[in-house]
């Protein structure tokens, strides 16, 4: 499903700092000394949403008795054979375990101890129970939307239609003294324009994996230097139109920026650490891992990537589809990991994923699932406290105390804005900033989960 496919066009169209009508090609460029390149005090999100709603009930497994063998029957044809599982080990116990293709992540989380799990989260006004969700109290929006939901989890406005993200107004606080001498934007997309990305007065630079920051057509000869300067001469001309005026100022920074980056990149040498071939999450891994080691030419401090994948709406055939998105996922976040080693900025980025909701615990007729609630998602890097699941895992019993009704629709037990505002704590937002960014947060006894150090 591709993220804001409707609505959002005008309301995002001027927001990046680069569309993809200026950028071109990027050669294999990478790896830099952290000491040569690096910022004293550099930290690094990196977002990776899972369009379409990934179930997460076929990601953790239960594996102890009682537990697989309630998930066995209540998923019938969807059940993940017990062999298959690969366990997570904690303290020498392994209640759980990951899809059996995601035998990378299982190693970050048994060995490397730099991948957790946060168990049920989704989005929440406020603790939310059975009782709660069926005589409709302080509910979000339009659960089980797509685009609705895509928009609270991105956001944390959990009613209307959002003007900006969290992560943007993450970059709003900071960005006056963490990034105060940055050249270019905190936030860099390679997965479109999504409303997570943008602030109150922040915009992203957004870019094509594996493509060359830049106006395309315009080489460094005489006639291509004399296009690139009649061009800068229109983005300056005085229309009189506010709407031109604002869109050719905004593309005057896009070029200016894109620059910038390309020059950036021409002076680091390649990342030796091998990604995926054929797997468009690795290239969008690949690519923030090229930016984050050109991070010193960027005089950039504090950084926010957003990565996508897709495909994850999954109403038939689930099993098949769910293990492809898998290899790739775990092939993906594998090499990135690998890559900041290389860049000795493994403690300095912590990678994590979002997805609108899980899945339905029941199976439908068509080796699917259906749209549901709360799920788990994924933390990585060497801050994270890892080896470790954290928050609440839910009751796996359909028409239980954790299902919205009869099927499997787990209400989540920690929310979003508990999860972000952890992730922006990290990240250097002062604790009297979060409400103004998380405006559920309030509603929590917690705002910091503890997952990362």
């Amino acid at each position: 499903m591709t993220p804001h496919s409707r609505r959002d066009f005008l309301r995002l169209a001027c927001c990046s700092a680069a569309t993809a009508s200026i950028v071109g090609g990027l050669s294999k460029f990478g790896l830099v000394s952290a000491m040569a390149q690096g910022t004293t005090d550099y930290k690094a999100l990196v977002c990776i949403f899972f369009f379409g709603g990934n179930d997460s009930n076929n990601m953790i497994v239960p594996i102890d008795t009682a537990g697989y063998t309630n998930y066995q029957s209540v998923r019938a044809n969807l059940a993940l054979s017990k062999a298959s599982l690969l366990p997570l080990q904690f303290g020498g116990q392994a209640p759980f375990g990951v899809h059996p293709n995601l035998a990378g992540l299982q190693a970050l989380f048994n060995n490397n101890k730099a991948l957790a799990v946060l168990a049920n989260v989704g989005t929440l006004v406020q603790p939310t129970t059975r009782q709660n969700y069926q005589q409709f109290q302080h509910l979000p929006q339009n659960l089980f939307s797509h685009s609705d939901q895509q928009d609270q989890w991105q956001s944390t406005q959990l009613s209307g239609l959002p003007n900006a993200g969290w992560a943007g107004k993450v970059a709003d606080k900071i960005g006056p003294t963490l990034n105060s001498g940055a050249q270019f934007p905190p936030i860099l997309s390679v997965a479109g324009n999504p409303i997570f990305c943008t602030g109150d007065v922040s915009r992203p630079f957004t870019m094509s994996p594996g493509s060359t920051p830049g106006v395309q057509g315009i080489d460094s000869s005489a006639s291509g230097q004399a296009r690139f300067q009649s061009m800068q001469e229109l983005l300056t001309f005085d229309t009189g139109i506010s709407m031109v005026q604002a869109a050719s100022t905004v593309t005057g920074q896009s070029v200016g920026q894109g620059a910038l980056l390309s020059n950036a990149l021409k002076n680091i040498p390649a990342i030796q650490t091998v990604f995926p071939s054929n797997n468009g999450l690795a290239s969008q891994l690949k690519q923030v891992a090229q930016v984050i080691a050109a991070r010193g030419a960027l005089s950039v401090n504090r950084q926010i990537f957003f990565c996508s994948q897709g495909g994850f709406d999954t109403h038939s055939d689930q099993l098949v589809t769910q293990a492809n998105l898998y290899t790739q996922l775990n092939g993906a976040m594998s090499a990135f990991y690998q890559a900041t080693q290389e860049l000795g900025v493994a403690s300095n980025v912590t990678t994590f994923t979002l997805s609108e909701f899980s899945r339905t615990f029941q199976p439908g007729s068509s080796a699917g699932t259906d749209h549901a609630w709360g799920g788990h998602q994924l933390m990585m890097g060497g801050a994270v406290k890892g080896n470790a699941l954290y928050g609440q895992f839910p009751t796996l019993t359909p028409g239980g105390p954790d299902d919205t009704g009869s099927n499997g629709r787990w209400i989540p037990s920690t929310s979003v804005d508990q999860y972000a505002a952890t992730l922006a704590s990290w990240f250097g937002v002062a604790d009297t900033d979060l409400p103004s960014i998380f405006p559920n947060l309030a509603n929590f006894q917690t705002s910091n989960l503890g997952f990362l150090g």
